[in-house]
This record gives C-alpha cells, structure tokens and sequence, in this order.
C-alpha cells in the first residue's frame, strides 16, 4: 500500500495546500520553473513529498517567545 505522501494531487489541492493561486501555479509551468509535476494528457499532477518537501524548505524558525 502506498504511503499518503506518495501520491499525486491535483493543482487544486497544490493551490490551497501553499496557498498560491492555480493560474500562479500554470504561470510557473509554463515559465519552466516552480514544482515539479506530472503531466498525462491534459492532466497535471504533482507529488505530494514534492509539495511537502517544498513547504519544509520554505519554512523559517523563529526564536520561542
């Protein structure tokens, strides 16, 4: 059985998971950066380790109050 964070999400879920608009997402495709992805047809798809890893690298620490 697969691990949750080996499947694929859709733009979508991409969208609300980082919170950027999917024509932001569309614009990076097409400029040839941003996630990686999948495409199968007309289908985009996106890994969501790859997702995941993006928001850990993205994240800042902070010192505790």
């Amino acid at each position: 059985m697969k691990e949750p964070e080996d499947r694929y999400i859709t733009e979508l879920e991409v969208s609300r998971i980082i919170g950027r608009a999917v024509q932001t997402l569309r614009n990076d495709r097409h400029k040839g950066q941003g996630l990686s992805y999948a495409k199968i047809g007309r289908h985009v798809r996106y890994s969501l380790r790859t997702v995941l890893d993006f928001m850990a690298e993205h994240t800042i620490e902070t010192a505790p109050l």
